[in-house]
């Protein structure tokens, strides 16, 4: 089966594209997951607001010099340690592979990232995949206030590189259909729909905040196949699904309802990367049985343009109850 597909106008072999995450942090991974059979790897994330950390930290535990020259000592010296290490690892993923490298930034300011993305595309980065997310936690800013921090985000970057950029982004917007639709004419490449966060729970014997639900499960891929399904024939961008990715089945999921890619990454923690070739043959089983040989041959088949009945994808609420569950029908 031909499994090639295109993203942010790269060519790759197959649709399945490894997520940024600890997964992607050193090359010797990266070469595996490649190895493995990965179409693309997005490389793990730099933190903005980890290095921002790092720096106010060395800040405050400085007592020499004035604090000026402190500051801007510290400051420099920090980013530049991690930036450089990061640039080494997008210059030795690329001589080491042979597939797509994404480099990835996690974005909560619009002119922080300017400089260094000019530095990923110098490294050999074949694309940047922008992760950006601002909690809307703050009642003195609206939506429109906060949603025109993720354009100044695309517009200062696009301005200073040629690469394709993609945003990774959540569904935290006042008005997401129409954002999106608006981030797709900026000129950006690709939208990873969505992001997973951090989700806070509670240890009722300890009484303290904990994390919960570290790895995604496959039915929250439901959420990302809704939204692609209603979207992807209005964008002026490509779409990859992430979150809920779990096997072959989940992409061949996506691309019927007009993605081009997939991210995966908790099905590889809980599998290792050789869980690649399982979901590739599950894919090229059902386009056999299908009599399928490209995923062009299905790709957007049911979108919400092309079905016969689009409501299904705007339905909240089930129409029918059972008082069996398992007998329930929506």
């Amino acid at each position: 089966m031909d499994l090639k597909t295109t993203y942010m106008g790269l060519e790759l072999k197959n649709p399945i594209i490894v997520g940024s995450s600890e997964l992607t942090n050193k090359v010797d991974k990266v070469k595996k997951l490649a190895d493995a059979g990965a179409g693309a790897v997005v490389l793990k994330s730099l933190f903005e607001e980890q290095i921002m950390m790092e720096v106010d930290a060395r800040r405050v535990n400085n007592m020499y010099g004035s604090f000026n020259d402190v500051e801007n000592y510290v400051a420099f010296y920090t980013k530049k340690h991690n930036l450089d290490k990061y640039l080494n690892l997008i210059r030795e993923s690329k001589d080491s592979v042979d597939i797509p490298v994404i480099a990835s930034i996690n974005c909560i300011s619009s002119g922080e990232w300017v400089d260094f993305a000019k530095q990923v595309e110098k490294a050999g980065a074949d694309g940047l995949e922008l992760n950006v997310f601002i909690m809307p936690n703050d009642p003195g800013y609206d939506g429109p206030a906060l949603e025109k921090v993720y354009f100044d985000v695309v517009n200062n970057i696009e301005q200073q590189i040629s690469i394709p950029v993609a945003l990774k982004l959540g569904t935290y917007f006042s008005g997401l259909a129409r954002t999106f639709i608006d981030l797709s004419k900026t000129g950006i490449s690709a939208m990873v729909l969505f992001n997973r966060f951090y989700s806070p729970d509670v240890n009722l014997d300890k009484e303290e905040i904990r994390p919960s639900h570290i790895f995604s499960h496959p039915h929250d891929i439901s959420n990302s196949l809704r939204w692609i399904g209603m979207l992807s024939d209005q964008l002026e961008c490509d779409l990859s699904a992430s979150t809920g990715v779990h096997d072959g089945h989940a992409v061949i999921k996506s691309i019927l309802v007009g993605a081009k890619a997939t991210h995966v990454v908790s099905a590889l923690y809980k599998n290792s990367e050789s869980h690649i070739r399982t979901m590739l043959e599950q894919m090229e089983s059902w386009m056999d049985s299908k009599g399928y040989q490209s995923l062009s041959d299905f790709r957007g088949k049911l979108s919400q343009a092309h079905v016969s009945q689009p409501m299904m994808y705007e339905r909240s609420q089930f129409m029918r109850y059972y008082s069996n569950y398992g007998d329930a029908r929506y």
